[in-house]
């Protein structure tokens, strides 16, 4: 409940396995592995992630690129695209759907994740641009229970797109411990994901 949430969305069984695995390694979450476009889009139905990893080149009636169509048109989350080699018309077409990032194959884990880490930062920056800066004091007259000072900490810098691990060492917390704050954070913002959250504070920040 308190991780990233990201779907993987590849043909290549090993490739999707390899991605979970790195994923699990810095502490994010698979929500879901799709295989084909049915299947992303029924994951994305199920359960919305709050990041997307899409293969542009898939072996399904629908390719990353028309996934990533629906994404801006229905969830408000950064997907970044994975591929071995696309033609020029096909990376004019992905441009169009203004991703986070492109990850070439082949790739290891330290380029995934500092892929993925801009990509939170920047749609973060882009996001918030037009939003007030979080105050506690407006969120928590909103709040049934309000947050405490190192909750409200946490929420702030998931809001400014930041991972866990960026968020540990920033207050310099145990990753377990931030987990309690985050979770304390989302039962009083009454949310069950970082995408909900980044909502819910963006709606309070407005009113």
């Amino acid at each position: 409940m308190s991780g990233i949430k990201v779907l993987i969305v590849e043909d290549e069984p090993l490739i999707a396995k390899n991605i979970g695995m790195y994923l699990n390694n810095n502490d994010f979450e698979v929500s879901g592995i799709a295989y084909d476009s049915e299947e992303a889009f029924y994951q994305l139905k199920r359960q919305q992630p709050d990041f997307a990893i899409l293969d542009i080149n898939l072996e399904s009636e629908k390719d990353g690129i028309e996934i990533a169509e629906y994404i801006n048109q229905h969830h408000f989350i950064p997907f970044v695209y994975l591929t071995s080699y696309s033609d020029k018309e096909t990376i004019e077409r992905a441009k169009k759907t203004n991703p986070a990032g492109f990850i070439v194959k082949p790739f290891n884990e330290k380029t995934l994740y500092a892929t993925i880490e801009i990509a939170l930062s920047n749609h973060a920056s882009a996001s918030n641009r037009h939003v007030p800066a979080l105050s506690s004091d407006k969120i928590n007259k909103q709040l049934v229970a309000p947050l405490s000072d190192r909750e409200f900490d946490v929420i702030r810098l998931m809001y400014e797109g930041k991972t866990n691990q960026q968020i540990a060492e920033a207050l310099f917390i145990a990753i377990n411990t931030l987990k309690k704050h985050i979770n304390n954070a989302y039962f009083k913002l009454d949310v069950t994901s970082r995408t909900t959250a980044i909502a819910r504070l963006r709606d309070h920040m407005l009113k």
